[in-house]
């Protein structure tokens, strides 16, 4: 098996669920709505689910052995490393870009009059 496309279809910057992402496997096979969670560590990967009538979700599509599910984190959470980074490039260009507004140099008090004491 073979990852052959990884799109970040959202980011989320706030809260638990960071990102959903679609993947396409052996360009023949789409699967949609796989989930980028902040854990308690670290991030990891929710398999898309449903909710039962019984109020459990249940993963609709999973994989079956740790060496699968480990390649397709690093895939997928490795897309997602990389769309983070494109981002912050984009904003540090627009940054970058922007016309700079130098403050007004402070121009010295006036000095106050003196006054005549009597």
């Amino acid at each position: 098996m073979e990852i052959t496309d990884v799109r970040v279809r959202k980011i989320l910057p706030e809260g638990r669920l960071r990102a959903i992402v679609s993947i396409t496997v052996d360009q023949v096979l789409a699967v949609h709505d796989i989930k980028i969670v902040q854990g308690e560590e670290k991030l990891f990967v929710a398999m898309p689910s449903r909710q039962d009538e019984s109020g459990i979700f249940r993963n609709i599509i999973h994989p079956i052995s740790a060496a699968t599910r480990q390649y397709m984190e690093e895939q997928i959470l490795g897309a997602y490393y990389k769309q983070l980074a494109l981002r912050q490039a984009e904003s540090d260009l627009r940054q970058a870009s922007q016309p700079q507004t130098q403050p007004e140099p402070e121009t010295p008090a006036a000095p106050a009059p003196e006054t005549a004491e009597s």
